[in-house]
């Protein structure tokens, strides 16, 4: 009889701590997410999105610059770190397992990891730079041909 008592104990028992695992395991997977968050510096990342979409509305719209604080304001409520942060932390988590998160934080822990997180931004930005000097040097080119294909039709 006490094994049968043992049993219906550790059937019951079972699932209780199935999900004293499963939490656990999610807990261990949140942080590696903010660990990740923290070594790539999302939130100072998405505060500076926030700065540079700022002066670009502001480079576009001058009128607006005695409302920059109530724009800034706006920007931070709705896209800020605080505001996006819920929803990045749910997408990394569901796009990377807890190991992948560990591998990627393994990296940019390095020296290494940490110059890609610098450098590669940069690289964008003389990307971005290159681009729009050949599109400039190259514009003429563009309306003569829109101007043909608009002849031939």
């Amino acid at each position: 009889m006490n094994q049968l008592r043992m049993l219906r104990v550790a059937l019951l028992a079972a699932p209780l701590l199935a999900g004293a695992g499963a939490r656990a395991d999610q807990a261990s997977h949140l942080q590696e997410v903010e660990t990740l968050f923290r070594l790539t510096q999302m939130e100072r990342k998405v505060d500076e999105g926030i700065d540079t979409l700022l002066a670009l509305q502001m480079r576009q719209s001058p009128e607006l610059a005695p409302r920059e604080s109530v724009m800034r304001g706006f920007l931070e409520r709705n896209i800020g770190w605080q505001a996006l942060r819920p929803d990045l932390t749910a997408m990394y988590l569901a796009a990377f397992t807890e190991e992948e998160l560990k591998q990627m934080n393994a990296f940019y822990v390095t020296p290494i990891g940490q110059k890609v997180l610098t450098r590669v931004p940069e690289l964008v930005e003389e990307r971005n730079r290159l681009a729009a000097q050949r599109l400039k040097e190259h514009i003429g080119e563009l309306q003569q041909e829109l101007e043909s294909a608009a002849g031939k039709q």
